[in-house]
């Protein structure tokens, strides 16, 4: 098992470095510092001078991979990839182009987008698979038929329809808990409790229906018709053998979500007003702060890795037969 994780973590240095290359290109070389001065100024008519000063005070006016001008190992180390890429594999995110520290955003606006991520996450997960559950079980009758009949109106609805319906009808007619906004400590249940509901009644359609047809396929399987052939009820059945043996594909689906919690969600923050990662990627867009933006980039990449890596982590956990490879 050592052996089988060592190997997915060299599988995922490359991954990384290509990610980190192709970032590089995509913010230095097809939009070159110049551009970026040139928008971050927001002028039709930019003198040189303006486009010089801008890209000395946020360090673009180094060359971008060899410095001829520089002595020694300063040839490398004075140049744009060095400064603003080498550096984010070691989580030197460096300062913004507004001037903030881009770690320390990251770590105050993670504790928001995970207190509304986790929770959606476990919650949806136990309903949607519950729900799938409750179909397999009733199966070939009017009830599966009504719950497939639900999940396909309910993942046809647009994710803002829920958030507007629900903020207007929750918060703003019923008035049982603010429309948006965050706050520190506990107090800040109120204000999760409206897009944490949103998030879950809003994956019912889709995640239910999927693991639904996991259940499915393992329900005709020949290990079921034996436990069924034992004596064994219906509800044991789904509950001792099939729902154990769909763990790998529901695992393949969850562990790889999880480091991308981290990220937040771009539209519920958006709208919610929470402080989190997605909003904060948002707002950097809206601004063309560049340096936020290649920051989120590559982090959003190596948590992804990282999902990857735990998938196959969780592999080992539940099926012997990738140990033993």
């Amino acid at each position: 098992m050592t052996q089988y994780i060592i190997r997915r973590l060299l599988y995922s240095l490359p991954l990384l470095m290509g990610v980190n290359i192709l970032t590089f290109v995509l913010f230095f070389v097809v939009n070159s510092p110049d551009d970026m001065a040139r928008m971050q100024l927001g002028q039709k008519h930019v003198t040189e001078q303006a486009i010089a000063n801008w890209k000395q005070q946020h360090g673009y006016d180094v060359p971008l991979l060899w410095n001829s001008d520089a002595q020694g190992e300063k040839k490398l180390i004075n140049t744009i990839f060095y400064q603003k890429s080498v550096g984010l594999f070691l989580f030197r995110f460096g300062v913004s182009d507004s001037g903030r520290n881009i770690g320390a955003d990251i770590k105050e606006r993670a504790w928001p987008s995970l207190a509304v991520a986790l929770p959606t996450l476990m919650i949806g997960l136990l309903v949607n698979i519950c729900f799938a559950l409750m179909m397999v079980l009733f199966r070939s009758t009017y009830l599966e038929h009504a719950g497939i009949v639900l999940c396909v109106i309910l993942m046809s609805i647009s994710s803002l329809f829920y958030i507007i319906g629900g903020q207007f009808f929750i918060g703003k007619v019923l008035r049982l808990v603010p429309i948006s906004g965050y706050d520190d400590g506990m107090a800040a249940i109120k204000f999760l409790i409206l897009p944490v509901l949103i998030g879950v009644f809003s994956g019912i359609g889709s995640g239910a229906r999927w693991y639904r047809t996991l259940f499915l396929e393992e329900v005709e399987k020949d290990y079921v018709r034996t436990a069924r052939a034992k004596g064994l009820s219906e509800t044991q059945t789904l509950f001792r053998h099939v729902l154990p043996n769909a763990m790998i594909p529901i695992l393949t689906g969850v562990v790889v979500v999880l480091p991308l919690l981290f990220m937040g969600s771009l539209i519920m923050e958006s709208f919610f007003s929470i402080p989190g990662l997605g909003s904060y990627t948002i707002d950097a867009i809206n601004s063309q702060d560049f340096a936020i933006v290649r920051a989120m980039v590559f982090l959003g990449s190596v948590l992804y890795v990282i999902g990857l890596l735990l998938t196959d982590i969780s592999y080992t956990l539940v099926d012997p037969r990738v140990r033993l490879s």
